[in-house]
């Protein structure tokens, strides 16, 4: 498999951002309790203005794309085209955190004074406290721009357990909020999420692998995947990512039950697509334990799980519908035309089917697969927050274990999962027979061919040459 982006090493994150520096912004609320603070807001460990955070929660939330992440073109960037990357970032960031911020100060405040809430919420405080002095200028310099990618640095760090503690906040309040509620704050809460450090990722992998800021620190060379920008792979490979996602969920299994089912990949193995290969690994991980606990538990171990991955028609369209992603500023534009990305208006996608003999999921289950629950922990069980960038796909193995149905899909796996396949237009579908097995569908939409824009003007002309 072709190597990983820079930013997807969490040591590069402790690199770029120590935990030193971390520590000071992240005041535990409790040592402040005596502080007096307005009732209408859950106490924060820093201060900031909530004129501020109204608006910029009023402002709507920009829908990020794949072309977006891509528009400044391939690493290594010139130092102009960087500075347009960070300017977007920043444009898009502080809105995203005053959302969430107003989202959570709008939980019953029984709710969010959980400490485990209450931490995140000051996270998400601390993060935009830190990014406003920024909004009042543009980022024009290497100095800038190295400082706010150590600010993204620091904001990535510090939301990468999210997940578990607000798991852990909401099973200790499940008697002071709904179910319902509870679904309908996460699937918005974690979806933002998704987007927002996406964002922030995107720029880091991008400073990391651009030249300008470098000199000879071997921190900042080219990571060496020929096919990445920032942390999207235009060339990934569905094939390659299952194979090693078996691997890592066959080792678990085999650790638990002592057995470990066979993969069979069949289909379009070839098939190669432009998407973030972190949200590919955590889809087909999850899918794949559900599979593979359903086999074992249902005494069906010899039963071959089957994927197959089938790639949608290649609507080609005609050369003049394709489309040039324009970069932010038109000095970036002129910078950098030699590495500007050329998709396809026609995006073709890709499907795969993960079918296994479990025993299907029982009709009292199924309605409730895509719910976010908490039921399935113990009282006492103590989540594991730990330090690990990749904790949220190693929480799906772990986490699910307690549970005894054969498809756990009833914490925050599967639904997470339909989350990151739905963010940029793929999804999840299950279709059970109870009593035989399930099948499951990931449709997942990429950013369609990247084209050299020397090649896509030859077309064009051979095209108003031949009319």
């Amino acid at each position: 498999m072709a190597s990983r982006p820079a930013i997807l090493d969490s040591r590069i994150l402790r690199v770029i951002c120590p935990l030193q520096r971390r520590s000071r912004h992240l005041v535990n609320v409790a040592d402040q309790s005596t502080v007096q603070r307005p009732w209408s807001h859950p106490p924060a460990s820093v201060n900031i203005d909530n004129d501020q955070v109204a608006r910029l929660a009023s402002r709507p939330l920009h829908p990020l794309t794949l072309a977006d992440l891509v528009r400044h073109g391939r690493p290594p960037l010139t130092a102009e085209t960087l500075f347009s990357s960070a300017n977007f970032t920043l444009s898009l960031i502080p809105v995203r955190l005053a959302h969430r911020i107003q989202a959570l100060r709008n939980l019953p405040f029984i709710v969010v004074s959980n400490p485990h809430i209450s931490r995140i919420y000051n996270y998400y405080v601390h993060s935009l406290s830190t990014l406003l002095p920024y909004q009042e200028r543009s980022i024009t310099n290497l100095e800038d721009e190295i400082n706010f990618t150590e600010v993204m640095a620091d904001l990535v760090q510090t939301h990468s357990n999210t997940i578990p503690i607000l798991a852990r906040g909401f099973l200790e309040c499940r008697k002071y909020i709904t179910p319902a509620d509870v679904t309908a704050f996460l699937d918005e809460h974690l979806r933002a999420r998704i987007g927002t450090r996406l964002i922030a990722e995107q720029h880091i992998a991008l400073h990391l692998s651009s030249q300008p800021h470098s000199g000879k620190d071997s921190r900042y060379q080219p990571d060496g995947c020929s096919s990445c920008i920032g942390v999207i792979d235009t060339a990934l490979r569905p094939a390659e990512i299952i194979r090693h996602c078996e691997s890592f969920v066959s080792e678990i299994c085999e650790l638990k039950y002592g057995v470990r089912p066979t993969v069979v990949i069949n289909g379009q193995q070839d098939t190669t697509l432009a998407h973030v290969p972190t949200h590919l690994e955590y889809i087909i991980t999850e899918l794949l334990k559900n599979a593979f606990r359903a086999t074992i538990e249902s005494g069906k171990e010899r039963e071959p799980i089957e994927i197959t991955i089938a790639a949608s028609p290649d609507p080609s369209p005609s050369p003049l519908e394709d489309i040039q992603i324009d970069p932010p500023t038109p000095k970036s534009e002129s910078t950098n035309t030699s590495n500007s990305i050329l998709p396809e208006s026609c995006i073709p996608g890709v499907t795969i089917r993960i079918r296994d003999r479990g025993g299907g999921i029982s009709p009292e289950t199924l309605p409730n697969i895509w719910a976010y629950s908490f039921t399935t922990f113990g009282e006492d069980e103590v989540m594991d927050v730990s330090d690990n960038g990749n904790v949220d796909a190693l929480n799906a193995i772990s986490g699910a274990g307690g549970d005894s149905s054969s498809l756990a899909g009833l914490g925050y796996g599967l639904p997470l999962g339909r989350a990151y396949a739905e963010h940029f237009g793929g999804g999840i579908q299950v279709q059970s027979l109870w009593g035989w097995g399930t099948d499951v569908y990931l449709k997942l939409r990429g950013l369609g061919r990247v084209r050299a824009p020397s090649k896509m003007a030859s077309v064009k002309e051979a095209s108003s040459t031949d009319s």
